[in-house]
């Protein structure tokens, strides 16, 4: 499946609600991206027949290991990208938008080096 800024959004997205609840529904990624049910069951279709996700009996949403990967990178780029625009004087919530637009265009290499001096600055261990 053709990983695209819009499938990477709802990976993250499934993987946020997973992280504050047991078990996510549809129901839950429409009201956390503003999108009518319709429009998400279509691309949860999209996603289960790409290996991203399963979907049980109960309608359960589930990232698989491969959708994981992918939503648990985006989630780290958007924390990090967050608290870089906070930490340079950015609004929190301005943050929070614009680090979900920078999230999907950096390049592997650009992302470590600004992860490397994030952590030099701000984590020295």
């Amino acid at each position: 499946m053709n990983i695209t800024e819009s499938v990477e959004n709802y990976l993250e997205t499934i993987h946020i609600l997973s992280l504050k609840k047991p078990e996510v529904h549809a129901i839950d990624i429409c009201n956390h991206l503003g999108f009518s049910r319709p429009t998400v069951s279509i691309v949860l279709r999209q996603l289960r027949e790409g290996g991203l996700v399963t979907v049980n009996e109960d309608n359960h949403v589930y990232l698989t290991p491969e959708g994981l990967a992918v939503a648990e990178r985006m989630y780290e780029r958007h924390q990090l990208l967050t608290k870089m625009l906070i930490g340079i004087g950015v609004e929190p919530e301005l943050a929070q938008r614009d680090a979900c637009k920078i999230e999907h265009d950096l390049s592997d290499e650009t992302f470590d080096a600004i992860r490397r001096h994030y952590r030099e600055k701000h984590d020295p261990q």
